[in-house]
């Protein structure tokens, strides 16, 4: 048996007991009480006493037969499962790689399945431009054709498949593609082109180091000998096969080589080769439950059972081939060699009517696959079954097509092996020519190489100098960034210093420099007695109230200097949120009434916060000076608190003039110096929220602002809760 690859289908095992004939009954007795008790002397014996036997024997020992799951079963759950989920997309390609393998399974299954799935694979690969789906797809159908004896088509899918597995450097793919490709010619009866695809395989598979490969190409070889009856060098390509299945160590590949050697020896009449090596195949198989080759191998052992007329055991394991392909295999070309050795058995048994039917089912196979060897083995059987029953007439006609084939066929033989040898003898010259060529061809490179290594050896010398000149260089370079890095640091800074000392002159020059000048100028008036007593008196207030806008503006300048000079240093502690919001109410209390500006403290009872209090106490005293300055007269300032997990947030509102959207993007900005007037003209420095933004970050929390003009504006900060009584500073 010739075969693509090593098998991959799994069937079923029978799951139920059906007592069809004696040779079942006999080959479950065989399986359980030993071959050493059933001679041919007793199997007449055992056909009439089988039934009753085997049925006490089930009831004393239990005979569970169990099913096992086959790869198709389980391709066709995982296809299901795929379609039946809500991303299912036909054009996936785990999709159509899952097809492509259900289409592989289904080969000596449901050929017509295999058919359907393989053309759906196709047309999903080509719409999605998917080379492996496609490759894939196109062999599957090269072996359907094969199967069903279309050499045409097959050969067109299979040169399909190969052109595209060799454009995108598939090994694999190209190497069972040669395979079967190879096949289709052997089947044609080209045996010279099958040979030169299988010699060329075997080139690719060393290049590619496929031992599995190697295995099967070789194999095929020895079977193209072997049909040919030329057993010696069919024999020396199996001594190669058998030294690769060695370095594989698969017991299983090395069952199908016993099988294909079995039938080799049966046609070359060593019997005890023959049964050797097919019961040796037979032990693997079942131990695998790889059905396809084991119906095979009981075949074989069966027709070695023929060749010596022990016509009872070629019937048994005739039939029993027979079972397997009739509840689990479609596999015609098989089939048709198993249905002309059960007409022989039966001829020779004397049981002409079954003769005649398996002999008719095995010609119409032939004919439908166009197997030209087993219509003439067909025909030889049916020209004795008809001489035998006098029917000359058909006897003749059987004889003549049996003449006129065999004739046609040994013509073909005796032209396919002198092929064979002038195709194996043209690719022994065509390798020899390329071995010279390659070493005249290695010989000018050597040359070359010499030249070449001269030269680089220059160019190394040199290369050398020019590296060594560019790492001096690098480091020179490298050491002149890093200079030139820290010059522009240093130049960075110094900017930032210029800023920071502009800022500085800016506020003190413009922000506190006015009402200083104004307090001075009032003193002066009355020291020189410009204004009187009472006079003098009626501006207390006003110099009251500069003065503390002056002590306010101070106490953020040296804050923001600080921040400046040596960055916001905080000393987190658990601190009482609302007894710092009391002290800053209490604090401006006078200057809201001067406005009439109530403040609403709505603070919940006792928040804790985790933050450093000078810097808590800066923030929200600037955030509610600045409510009570931009909020008119009768106006309203409101401060809350809300938990917000492990924060409490902090809202400030007020009734105001609000502030458009530009305005609340640069308030925070520490590079801008945003001074605005409030509703009774008073001053700030602009320094205050910057500050407070600085703080806030420091303090681990965030800071924004809401505004609607002339609606008022919501300031919002969020400060860590204490959660811990003995929290620790980070």
């Amino acid at each position: 048996m010739s075969y693509l690859t090593t098998k991959t289908h799994n069937f079923r095992v029978f799951t139920t007991i059906n007592f069809h004939s004696d040779n079942q009954i006999l080959f479950l007795l065989y399986r359980y009480i030993g071959p050493m008790f059933l001679t041919e002397f007793t199997l007449e014996f055992y056909h009439l006493r089988a039934k009753i036997f085997l049925l006490c024997f089930m009831l004393f020992c239990g005979l569970p037969i169990h099913a096992q799951q086959s790869k198709k079963d389980s391709l066709n759950f995982r296809l299901k499962h795929l379609e039946s989920t809500d991303r299912f997309n036909p054009k996936d390609t785990t999709h159509i790689k899952l097809l492509v393998n259900l289409a592989f399974s289904y080969r000596y299954i449901n050929n017509d399945s295999a058919y359907g799935i393989s053309t759906r694979a196709l047309e999903l690969s080509e719409a999605v431009n998917f080379d492996y789906g496609k490759i894939n797809a196109l062999e599957s159908l090269g072996n359907y054709y094969s199967d069903q004896g279309n050499g045409k088509k097959s050969m067109a899918y299979f040169k399909q498949a190969l052109q595209l597995a060799r454009e995108i450097g598939n090994q694999q793919a190209e190497l069972n593609i040669i395979n079967g490709l190879a096949h289709v010619y052997s089947y044609e009866g080209n045996y010279a082109e099958a040979l030169n695809l299988y010699l060329k395989g075997i080139d690719l598979a060393k290049q590619s180091d496929n031992k599995n490969m190697l295995s099967i190409l070789n194999e095929n070889i020895a079977t193209l000998y072997s049909d040919q009856k030329d057993f010696k060098n069919a024999l020396v390509f199996y001594d190669t096969v058998q030294a690769v299945n060695k370095e594989l160590g698969n017991e299983v590949i090395h069952a199908e080589t016993q099988s294909n050697m079995a039938s080799l020896y049966k046609d070359a009449q060593n019997f005890e080769y023959a049964m050797f090596n097919i019961n040796k195949s037979i032990t693997t198989f079942e131990k695998h439950k790889i059905y396809d080759w084991l119906a095979y191998a009981y075949e074989v052992k069966g027709s070695i059972y023929l060749e010596q007329k022990k016509y009872q055991w070629a019937l048994y394991w005739y039939d029993q081939s027979n079972m397997l392909h009739q509840e689990q295999l479609q596999d015609d070309r098989e089939k048709i060699q198993l249905m002309n050795g059960m007409a022989k058995v039966y001829f020779g048994l004397g049981r002409d009517s079954l003769s005649m039917e398996y002999a008719n089912e095995g010609l119409r196979l032939s004919k439908k696959i166009n197997s030209i060897q087993g219509q003439i083995d067909c025909s030889e059987t049916l020209y004795k079954l008809h001489k035998k029953r006098e029917d000359n007439i058909s006897a003749l006609a059987y004889l003549e097509s049996f003449k006129k084939l065999s004739d046609s066929l040994f013509k073909d033989k005796n032209k396919q092996s002198l092929a064979l040898l002038e195709t194996k003898m043209e690719y022994q010259q065509e390798k020899k020519a390329l071995i010279s060529a390659n070493e005249m061809a290695l010989a000018k490179q050597r040359n070359y190489i010499y030249f070449a290594v001269i030269i680089l050896l220059i160019l190394s010398i040199i290369i050398f100098v020019v590296r060594r000149n560019e790492k001096t260089l690098k480091r020179l370079n490298r050491e002149l960034k890093e200079k030139s890095v820290v010059v522009s640091e240093r130049e960075e800074e110094l900017n930032e210093i210029n800023r920071t000392k502009t800022k500085l002159f800016s506020i003190i020059g413009h922000d506190l420099r006015g009402p200083i000048g104004a307090l001075q100028g009032i003193l002066k008036l009355f020291t020189d007695g410009e204004i009187g007593k009472d006079e003098f008196l009626s501006f207390i207030p006003k110099l009251k109230s500069d003065v503390e806008n002056i002590s306010f503006a101070l106490n953020n300048l040296l804050s923001w200097g600080q921040t400046q000079l040596n960055g916001v240093a905080t000393k987190p502690k658990r601190i009482s949120l609302d007894k710092i919001v009391s002290a800053n109410v209490q604090l401006l209390s006078e200057v809201a009434a001067s406005k009439s500006i109530k403040i609403m403290n709505q603070m919940p009872e006792n928040p804790q916060i985790w933050a450093d209090q000078h810097h808590i106490d800066i923030i929200v005293r600037n955030l509610l000076s600045n409510a009570i300055k931009f909020t008119p007269d009768n106006g309203l300032v409101t401060i809350e608190a809300e938990e917000k997990r492990n924060m409490w947030q902090v809202m400030v509102r007020d009734t105001g003039i609000g502030m458009n959207k530009e305005i609340q993007k640069k308030i925070f900005e520490d590079t801008t110096n945003i001074t605005t007037y409030g509703t009774n003209n008073e001053r700030g420095t602009g320094l205050g929220l910057s500050l407070c933004k600085e703080m806030i970050i420091k303090n681990k929390g965030e800071i924004w602002v809401e505004s609607v003009l002339r609606k008022g504006t919501t300031f919002f900060f969020t400060v860590p809760k204490a959660e811990k009584k003995y929290q620790k500073a980070s």
